[in-house]
């Protein structure tokens, strides 16, 4: 062997030390996977341009690859999650619907009914009804002369029994709404949780991405140098 020429250790051939670089010169992504195909190398093996330049595009192909497949993956586990993890949106109503039983859906009915147009209405006919009755119809025998006591008995009555039962219904809704409320909370929580967790994987593939691309763009340059320095040693080739 001349001083001047050296030996590739993956062709074995004979080649001038310019056209050699030395393993442990190697970029270490290159590096692995040139060590993955020749496990004998060591860092004082000499590899040839030809077979560095293979070994850059394989790795720069493998590195595309490997993005690609990690955005695959990323869209995989938000589908999964959309999948396996349970869903916390429930109907509020309908699950209070299940629970009712036949005195609090008739105090859901009375109260709905007590404040509606259709029982002011009805209960003004009413009164009026009983005092043209009562003055009108029958004024010499009437069955509740005024000041209509038994009418205000009647009202009395209807108030001291439609409160609480108003209330009963209130009291439900109150409930109903306390319940709404913490579905909300578990419903916002966790999907603050899952965008937290989407951003952190997406900042991870970022920061790979930025990594990768340095490393492209460094064996671009040395890419650059070598074909810069193979012109200057020949410049009549």
């Amino acid at each position: 062997m001349q001083p001047n020429t050296g030996i590739c250790a993956i062709t074995k051939k004979k080649l001038p030390f310019d056209e050699l670089t030395p393993f442990s010169a190697i970029r270490p992504g290159i590096a692995r996977l040139i060590k993955a195909a020749n496990p004998d190398l060591d860092d004082h093996s000499l590899i040839c341009a030809d077979e560095l330049n293979n070994f850059r595009g394989d790795y720069i192909n493998q590195v595309l690859r490997d993005e690609i497949g990690e955005i695959t993956v990323l869209e995989e586990d938000v589908v999964r999650s959309l999948h396996q993890h349970e869903l916390l949106a429930e109907n509020v109503d309908e699950t209070f619907a299940t629970k009712f039983t036949f005195g609090e859906k008739l105090a859901d009915r009375i109260a709905t009914f007590g404040g509606s147009w259709t029982f002011i209405l009805s209960f003004s006919a009413f009164l009026g009804l009983w005092i043209l009755i009562n003055t009108v119809a029958l004024s010499r025998h009437p069955p509740d002369p005024y000041p209509f006591i038994l009418l205000n008995l009647v009202l009395s009555a209807l108030a001291a029994l439609q409160a609480p039962v108003i209330m009963m219904s209130q009291n439900r809704q109150e409930a109903k709404d306390r319940l709404r409320a913490e579905y909300d909370y578990k419903i916002n929580l966790k999907a603050e949780l899952e965008i937290r967790h989407l951003h952190e994987k997406i900042d991870h593939l970022l920061k790979q991405q930025s990594q990768r691309l340095f490393e492209i763009q460094q064996i671009q340059i040395d890419l650059m140098r070598e074909a810069i320095r193979q012109q200057q040693q020949h410049p009549g080739k």
